[in-house]
């Protein structure tokens, strides 16, 4: 599903770690940790519903569900495909070719985590997982937002080879760190936002999500992601996330292992 390249997986290059921040910041970055915790906690269970459209290309259905601590199943619908993760296998099924594989896995826990983000973090828009915060995270608050109050800004340089200098900017409403906006700035001067634009929110929860989010490049709206099932508190049984293979479906058993040789495992949703 190509609408859904445009999602960085800043996870794949973050850590959580202490701030190079000091005095002020350095309290408002201990601040933001503790709520960004907090919030984490709260969404133990969701299942979300919309469309992705980018340009003038026809909007892609997608689907995700999520149960804590590690439990996922997405689904795109060009071309129609659902990936699914119950704790010890990754499941894929692929419609166009009547394919359902099971993928054991034999690699490092640090490996399959960032197999796993690779998979799933396309199907979860912003706002729903707090940002991973780098070592070079800077925290300030921000002096007005249209949509709230009192916002505060997180900023920080992507690091590595991967990161090619580009400064992420998250903007989130304080003190509940509901998403408001993310900034990316290249090297070049490059500029790209996703705003969120309408938002559910769920007073026992105590929290706000985006509903609908738009994309921004060069000044003109690139893309969107509007939701329209947003469910924050049904609960998700185990077996919501190990599927049986379809009737007339192949099924195959694949390994996925620490070598230049491994298998390949089932592509992300950018890989099509």
């Amino acid at each position: 599903m190509r609408a859904l390249l445009l999602l960085p997986l800043l996870s794949l290059l973050a850590c959580r770690s202490s701030s190079s921040g000091s005095g002020d910041s350095a309290e408002l970055m201990a601040q933001v940790r503790e709520k960004l915790a907090a919030r984490d906690a709260k969404l133990l269970n969701y299942q979300l519903e919309g469309t992705q459209k980018e340009g003038d290309s026809l909007s892609a259905g997608f689907t995700f569900a999520y149960r804590a601590p590690q439990k996922m199943r997405g689904t795109v619908t060009q071309p129609a495909r659902t990936v699914s993760w119950d704790g010890k296998h990754l499941y894929e099924q692929v419609e166009a070719t009547k394919q359902f594989t099971t993928f054991t896995s034999e690699v490092s826990a640090e490996k399959l985590s960032a197999f796993l983000t690779e998979i799933f973090t396309p199907f979860v828009p912003d706002g729903f997982r707090a940002p991973l915060l780098l070592r070079s995270t800077k925290a300030r608050r921000a002096v007005s937002h249209p949509k709230a109050k009192e916002a505060v800004e997180l900023s920080m340089s992507l690091e590595g080879d991967a990161g090619g200098g580009v400064v992420v900017t998250y903007v989130l409403r304080w003190p509940t760190l509901d998403f408001l906006a993310k900034r990316t700035r290249a090297p070049d001067g490059t500029e790209a936002e996703v705003r969120m634009e309408e938002e559910h929110c769920d007073a026992e929860l105590g929290l706000c999500v985006p509903r609908k989010l738009t994309r921004h490049a060069g000044g003109l709206q690139v893309g969107e992601t509007v939701l329209s099932r947003v469910d924050l508190k049904a609960p998700l049984p185990n077996d919501a996330f190990t599927p049986a293979a379809p009737d007339g479906y192949s099924v195959q058993t694949r390994t996925l292992v620490d070598s230049a040789t491994q298998e390949s495992g089932p592509k992300s949703p950018t890989g099509g």
